[in-house]
């Protein structure tokens, strides 16, 4: 049952409030306090983004405000958006990008005091910030009509079976001749990229395809696979997105990249999505630069790729250099709280060489391991169960095209003929 918010609520030790959020509690809902600055009085506001619903204790306090540690979003004491990167400092703020604010903040008897509502007025507690979502979860009933990795080939023993989950069930896989025995059966099962996948019902969609994999100047290497609290639609959104770049991955690239994110478009077919966007980004390791004969600013070509319901694929070309390194990433939904990742790279002209040799090989694998390792990082942050599907959920804006694009494509399979809710005015 749902607690009462009337009243003034003690939540922590006033010495437990500096200039990093914290989370507080009145009753069942939840808020993040901050100092502004040192010795500021505590603003108290709403305890998550509007943008993708993450929890704002992660963040940081930035110039007097709390930022999001996912896109870099920042909202003042009194719970008022002051800036979006991705649109540019000169781009005004959608006037959704508000957070909820109590009705009163204390700060008495060495205790931070909250009064959600205004304590005359019982029984006007605002919505509830843990209102369900229209959500997918790894569990949705259409996923069984996909495709989906189940193992690495070479994690199949020759002799013996192997244990392995999905959406939610448990199958045991052997081989058998040439072939693989999945127990219990499944409609499909197929080997691509060294993966093997199968489709528990027959399949809407075909198996993603890469021209780079099977081509003999693109050096491959493979990331161990990984593991994510996470739901495979957040992931998925997460790998589409670039407007996170400047703030999830400072500790290897990101601070080199543009917060504001140039216009770009998405195709789709209703079964994926395509988006080919152009950037900037410095080259440091360009032979040509180290030569002097190229600057080290320098263009880049990015297409992202993605094919219902978790295959995507992101291919970075480096224009000047001629360098490409390809990313193709694959989830496979275990249980409701479970997500193996999948990532294999190809590589080609890394350091000037047509098909890069293994030591070059082993040294992009352990910066993917690296840049992954912030990514799934940040999920711990995330506050959903499952991607949501309707747009109201979030608050979307023009960088977010291919998260919008996703949920289309996730909520046609899982409605067949469904028409998608409209997407706000500011995406």
């Amino acid at each position: 049952m749902r607690q009462p918010v009337d009243g003034w609520w003690p939540t922590v030790p006033l010495d437990a409030v500096g200039t990093a959020p914290v989370e507080v509690t009145t009753g069942d809902r939840a808020w993040v306090a901050f100092r502004p600055e040192p010795g500021a009085p505590v603003g108290v506001v709403e305890a998550r983004c509007p943008h993708r619903l993450v929890r704002l204790a992660h963040g940081t306090v930035v110039d007097g405000t709390v930022q999001c540690p996912y896109h870099g979003w920042r909202f003042g004491p009194d719970g008022a958006c002051t800036l979006v990167p991705s649109n540019g400092p000169a781009a005004s703020v959608p006037p959704r990008a508000r957070l909820a604010a109590p009705w009163g903040v204390r700060e008495a008897d060495g205790v931070l005091w909250v009064a959600p509502v205004d304590p005359a007025v019982p029984g006007s507690a605002p919505p509830d910030l843990r209102a369900t979502e229209e959500t997918l979860t790894n569990l949705d009933a259409s996923l069984e009509a996909g495709w989906h990795p189940l193992l690495l080939v070479d994690e199949v023993p020759d002799h013996g079976q192997v244990a392995a989950r999905l959406l939610g069930r448990e199958y045991s896989v052997g081989r058998a001749g040439d072939g693989f025995a999945v127990t219990p059966p499944v409609a499909r099962s197929a080997v691509r990229f060294d993966v093997l996948w199968v489709a528990p019902a027959e399949p809407r969609v075909p198996l993603l395809e890469c021209a780079d994999d099977t081509d003999p100047l693109f050096a491959p290497g493979w990331l161990e696979p990984d593991r994510s609290a996470s739901p495979a639609g957040v992931l998925a959104e997460n790998f589409l997105d670039a407007a996170h770049f400047p703030f999830v991955h400072v500790g290897t690239f990101g601070a080199a990249e543009e917060t504001y994110v140039e216009p770009f478009d998405v195709e789709s077919d209703g079964d994926g999505l395509v988006s080919v966007q152009d950037q900037w980004f410095d080259n440091p390791e360009d032979p040509a630069v180290l030569q002097g004969i190229r600057p080290v600013r320098q263009r880049r070509r990015s297409t992202y790729v993605h094919r219902w319901p978790f295959q995507l694929l992101l291919r970075l070309e480096e224009l000047d250099a001629g360098a490409v390194k390809t990313i193709l990433f694959f989830l496979q939904p275990e249980a409701a709280d479970s997500t193996r990742v999948y990532t294999k790279m190809l590589f080609h002209g890394i350091g000037g060489v047509a098909v890069p040799p293994p030591d070059v090989v082993a040294k992009e694998v352990a910066f993917e391991v690296a840049v992954l390792g912030e990514d799934l990082a940040l999920q711990a942050a995330m506050t959903v169960r499952g991607l949501p599907l309707r747009m109201r959920d979030e608050l979307h804006v023009r960088s977010d095209r291919s998260g919008v694009a996703l949920r289309r494509v996730l909520a046609r399979h899982r409605s067949p003929g469904a028409v998608p809710d409209p997407t706000d005015p500011e995406a």
